[in-house]
């Protein structure tokens, strides 16, 4: 390249405007970070927090939109002396110094009874810690009911005579009865638990007299033809025969087969 045509380059138009749009490209951004920073973070404007608490959802929307302020609802809790939809907490306090557009969390009060889980507390724990995770979740608990069973082990829990279970879903404004073990069983023994609408309880003893008659031994009546001379047999042996005959059992004959008595020996002289 000769020495004219880079000094044409250089001093050529279109270099310098390329240039100079570029610096006034970056001036703008330098100008409008500095400024809208200031005007997006609200630099140097501050607004006190009014106090909200025990006010209505809506009366406390109106008073944080006065100032400049936004609302939303973090969580729900219920107390039953306040009304439903009242602000029971807010975060920033009041007092507290923020920026207009400032979000306040609030919780408010629910327009019904929460209901929580049961917790597992049945045949898992004793009274004692039971009560104490009932009652850290807000349960009431009303007296509890004994029952057999191992001392103060929980086996049961009711409310308004129904029986429950793990997970399921209480008012925390429901008394809930504890079946408490009274002491009279160990844990070593084992119980089995018997549905009354399906076992039948005859059953079993029916199957128990079947096996029996089947396997019972049976006696056939003999009948024997007793001729004239059985009168005058002893009276033991007539009374003997008397009872067999009522107790349906075969009569034996004590007399045996007489033996034929041997040949005398003959004598030669």
């Amino acid at each position: 390249m000769t020495t004219n045509n880079f000094f044409k380059k250089i001093f050529s138009p279109y270099l310098w405007l390329n240039l100079l749009a570029m610096g006034v490209i970056v001036l703008l951004l330098s100008l409008a970070l500095k400024y809208g920073l200031d005007l997006y973070t609200h630099h140097g404007q501050t607004v006190e927090v009014p106090s909200i608490l025990h006010k209505s959802y809506n009366d406390a929307e109106d008073m944080l939109d006065q100032v400049h302020l936004k609302i939303v609802v973090s969580d729900t809790d219920y107390v039953k002396t306040l009304p439903p939809d009242c602000v029971l907490e807010q975060s920033p306090l009041e007092g507290d110094i923020v920026k207009p557009g400032r979000i306040v969390y609030v919780k408010i009060n629910a327009t019904q009874t929460p209901r929580r889980p049961l917790p597992d507390v049945i045949d898992n724990c004793s009274m004692r810690d039971a009560q104490s995770k009932l009652q850290a979740m807000g349960f009431r608990l009303a007296d509890p009911e004994y029952i057999p069973g191992e001392r103060e082990w929980v086996y049961g829990i009711k409310c308004q005579g129904r029986q429950l279970s793990a997970g399921d879903r209480v008012s925390i404004e429901d008394l809930l009865v504890m079946q408490v073990g009274d002491g009279r069983r160990d844990m070593a023994q084992a119980v089995t638990y018997v549905d009354a609408n399906t076992y039948d309880f005859g059953e079993e003893e029916e199957e128990e007299e079947v096996k029996t008659a089947r396997t019972r031994p049976r006696y056939r009546r003999v009948t024997e033809n007793r001729e004239e001379t059985s009168r005058t047999a002893p009276a033991e042996q007539t009374s003997a025969s008397t009872v067999s005959s009522h107790l349906d059992i075969p009569t034996v004959s004590s007399s045996a087969p007489k033996v034929p008595s041997a040949p005398k020996p003959v004598t030669t002289e």
